[in-house]
């Protein structure tokens, strides 16, 4: 057996793979005499690198390392909070940096010190972290892909890739000061794909956050931001991250924004009070007046009504009370207090009757107008019981006529001289006097015997006398009768109703008392007013 050709043969087959192998894996030996595609080609094939794989490391144990990747955020445009929809509109650009040990050229090519640039075809040669915003609604990368994506290779494996990008983000507003509220949205990056054991996101030492000096917001001001370092714990019902539980790194940054209030004092506040003053304009005008009143109170309410909805429709509909609705509430509730106003001293004018006031003042002037039926129901009871008049038996004609349980007497026309009239007071003090003696008059305080003045007429007073009864005798009958109907009503109607001594009162008509009413409204409603605006604006403001 040949053993030297054996051999031989052996020999050239090992060459012979090596040779392929070699071809398969380009050598990095003599890097500086490559070019940055050559160098970049070699150093990404597949024989030295697989970018499905993530950079590993180990410690000086063999323990196996996460891949640090380091963020910074340059925000350039921002768009006003789009306050019905709950998000915003950013313009930024996300610069990522790890480190990638597969990738170091520094012993390859020692004089090449410059890092490596390129575009989209660069990185998507690369290994790239799978970062995403985890409050998006939309996102894309602006631009065209070759124009908007940076990517650098530094000689000791360092990849830096900045993208350009906008993205429409959610945000969750608290509108219970609106429009005095204030703000505070987040940015929020998470992996996707690795968990914290493989990969942790961390926030640049500095600046990690930095705004274009030419940012501007129409709407807020905004006052400050910070970031933020967390581990978001993701189970098996939360798919964010897709089907996988675990401890995934997150970064996010907020920043802090206020409303200007502009706007809305010139376009909503000092319309709406400018609108409540007008509806003033009602209480110097009578109140007889009702076309110009009705018009005035009708118009105000509905142009205040036109802007606030107007204003509300901006605003998402909310369960809790804002601070807008709670001024549109106050606003209303003036307007619609100078309408029931004027319904309320029209209704007084138009009254037939006069009140009578104990003082003049507030309280009584508003007492006797809320009360007229019941000052007139004991005003009436008291004439009554001392108004001199007989009521009459049930059993008279008059009485079921309806006439009120009055007598109404026509006697007729008898000139009585004035001789006889002093002959009978004389006679009258003396038969008093012989009868009572020491006694004053009667409390009725008649001082004419009535029995001389019915003997004076021609006839009976009711047409006719009963037989054997003389007109004084039925004088004398009917005054006496008089008198004890009187006294007995009287009790009557003090143990009924309550009597009302109206000595020192002054009376007042109901065109009075309406335009009392209203100029005591022409300071009452702006006063009221003042102190509304004093509350509201220390609440806003204050607390």
């Amino acid at each position: 057996m040949n053993w030297s050709l054996i051999i031989s043969i052996l020999i050239s087959c090992l060459q012979g793979g090596q040779s392929a192998f070699d071809e398969d894996c380009p050598t990095l030996a003599d890097g500086d005499s490559l070019s940055q595609t050559q160098l970049l080609d070699r150093l990404t094939h597949g024989c030295r690198y697989d970018r499905l794989e993530r950079p590993i490391t180990y410690t000086e144990t063999g323990t196996r390392l996460p891949v640090d990747v380091y963020m910074r955020a340059y925000i350039y445009f921002m768009q006003n909070l789009e306050a019905h929809d709950l998000q915003f509109k950013i313009y930024a650009l996300l610069q990522l940096r790890y480190l990638d040990p597969r990738l170091n050229f520094r012993n390859v090519s020692p004089k090449r010190r410059q890092p490596i640039l390129g575009e989209q075809q660069l990185r998507d040669s690369l290994w790239m972290p799978h970062i995403f915003l985890a409050n998006e609604r939309d996102s894309s990368i602006l631009g065209t892909t070759e124009k908007d994506i940076l990517t650098s290779i530094s000689p000791d494996g360092t990849v830096i890739v900045s993208n350009r990008i906008k993205a429409t983000l959610y945000c969750w507003l608290n509108l219970k000061k609106f429009p005095f509220d204030e703000q505070d949205c987040s940015t929020v990056l998470e992996s996707w794909m690795y968990n914290t054991s493989e990969l942790v996101l961390h926030w640049e030492q500095k600046r990690p956050i930095t705004y274009d000096p030419a940012l501007h917001l129409t709407e807020f001001l905004l006052q400050r931001s910070w970031s933020n370092e967390t581990v978001i714990n993701a189970d098996l019902s939360d798919l964010r991250h897709g089907a996988f539980a675990g401890n995934y790194s997150s970064l996010s940054f907020t920043v802090h924004l206020t409303r200007v209030v502009g706007f809305y004092l010139m376009d909503y506040f000092f319309p709406s009070m400018l609108i409540v003053a007008i509806s003033w304009v009602s209480f110097w005008l009578q109140a007889d007046q009702a076309p110009p009143r009705i018009t005035l109170g009708t118009s105000t309410m509905l142009t205040f009504i036109t802007l606030a909805s107007a204003q509300g429709k901006t605003l998402p509909k909310v369960s809790y009370i804002k601070v807008s609705e709670v001024w549109f509430l106050g606003c209303t509730i003036f307007i619609f207090g100078s309408m029931v106003e004027f319904a309320f001293v029209n209704t007084i004018w138009r009254r037939k009757q006069n009140v009578p006031v104990k003082k003049l003042n507030s309280k009584h002037i508003l007492k006797s107008t809320l009360s007229p039926h019941l000052l007139r129901r004991r005003s009436h009871a008291r004439s009554r019981s001392f108004s001199g008049m007989a009521r009459q038996p049930d059993t008279s004609s008059l009485a079921g006529a309806g006439f009120n349980n009055y007598l109404t007497v026509n006697l007729p026309i008898t000139t009585i001289t004035e001789g006889q009239v002093l002959g009978q007071m004389r006679e009258g003090f003396k038969s008093e006097k012989r009868k009572t003696s020491g006694q004053a008059m009667s409390a009725s305080g008649q001082k004419l015997d009535i029995s001389f003045v019915e003997s004076a007429f021609a006839g009976p007073p009711l047409g006719g006398l009963a037989p054997g009864q003389s007109a004084a005798a039925v004088s004398e009958t009917g005054n006496s009768q008089m008198y004890n109907n009187n006294r007995s009503e009287g009790v009557g109607m003090g143990a009924g109703a309550e009597e009302m001594d109206f000595t020192g009162w002054t009376t007042l008509t109901s065109q009075e008392i309406a335009m009392w009413i209203d100029s005591r409204a022409r300071l009452v409603f702006p006063v009221a007013f003042l102190v509304f605006n004093m509350f509201f604006w220390t609440f806003v403001y204050c607390i």
